[in-house]
């Protein structure tokens, strides 16, 4: 690969380190060649680096494996996947997901990245549905728009949901934020 391939999510080796490209500008000065500056992330510790790649530097891809996992059970502070092809079963550290853990249930596919054989990462998906299994009952009269009441799902997180919503409904929520979507229909 050279500069000109350069674009958010590629992932390319930097001193024998997986790294994804998070932002780059390419710059074409008055004077002098063109070069890009990239805004790089260690894929295995999260570490943020600034690079400058002259126009037309050689890059190295990363070698690194997506795989489609199905999530099937924690283990301490471990969780356990396992690959519905073959049936072989993947333990990802409980840090290389860190808060994500709150969304995920029982049988869930994800994205695991490996390096080296050894997973450095998991993709959440942008949204999960799950269901609500503790919600107090919303106050007569307290319906200013807008207003919420805590709610807890499935995998044990607490989610602040609308009024209307009741124990026992299916909610769409954001990975990235934990804010409630929408109920969901799931029959």
């Amino acid at each position: 690969m050279d500069t000109s391939d350069i674009r958010k999510g590629l992932k390319m080796m930097v001193d024998g380190q997986p790294y994804s490209v998070i932002d780059f500008q390419f710059v074409k000065p008055g004077k002098g060649q063109a070069f890009t500056r990239v805004k790089i992330r260690n894929m295995a510790t999260g570490a943020v680096l600034e690079r400058t790649y002259k126009s037309g530097e050689k890059l190295e891809p990363a070698d690194v494996e997506e795989r489609s996992l199905q999530y099937i059970y924690p283990e301490g502070s471990d969780f356990v996947f396992m690959d519905a092809a073959t049936g072989e079963q993947l333990t990802v550290p409980g840090d290389k997901i860190g808060d994500d853990a709150k969304w995920l249930s029982d049988g869930m596919s994800l994205d695991v990245t490996l390096f080296n054989g050894q997973p450095i990462g998991v993709n959440m998906p942008p949204h999960v549905v799950l269901q609500i299994v503790s919600s107090e009952p919303g106050v007569k009269g307290d319906t200013a728009s807008g207003a919420t009441k805590p709610a807890t799902v499935s995998t044990g997180a607490t989610v602040n949901v609308p009024l209307f919503v009741q124990e026992g409904e299916w909610i769409k929520i954001d990975t990235t934020d934990g804010k409630y979507l929408e109920r969901v229909n799931k029959r």
